[in-house]
């Protein structure tokens, strides 16, 4: 398999993430060529966190159910909007759901065997 058909394809997100190591290895053993950004190393700045909201949807790239943003105080955590959003997911990208997928055709956010199947396939 390739990325021939969706272009090239860069994973976002933080290394040692349990998800991330699954989504990456499954690009690995089907052999599709993408390119690793991490949120830590590589940063992560107002246009980038833009691009994957405007791809995504700051609603789906929130993780409320993650241990970060449940250990914010309730007034952080409620009326969100994309703005207050986008400052909670900047202050701390451990907040965005991973991995978040961008082919030049599809974004997944995520990760599913089947719906990276469907998209190398």
């Amino acid at each position: 398999m390739t990325a021939a058909k969706t272009g090239p394809a860069t994973m976002y997100g933080i290394p040692n993430c349990d998800t991330i190591k699954k989504a990456r290895s499954w690009l690995a053993d089907h052999d599709v060529a993408f390119i690793f950004h991490d949120y830590r190393k590589d940063g992560l700045d107002r246009a980038l966190l833009d691009k994957l909201i405007e791809r995504a949807g700051w609603e789906t790239l929130l993780n409320r159910a993650g241990t970060t943003f449940r250990k914010l105080p309730e007034q952080d955590r409620v009326d969100l909007n994309r703005e207050r959003a986008t400052a909670l997911m900047l202050a701390q990208p451990g907040m965005i759901k991973r991995p978040v997928l961008l082919t030049s055709t599809s974004t997944e956010v995520g990760f599913k065997p089947e719906r990276y199947a469907a998209l190398f396939g």
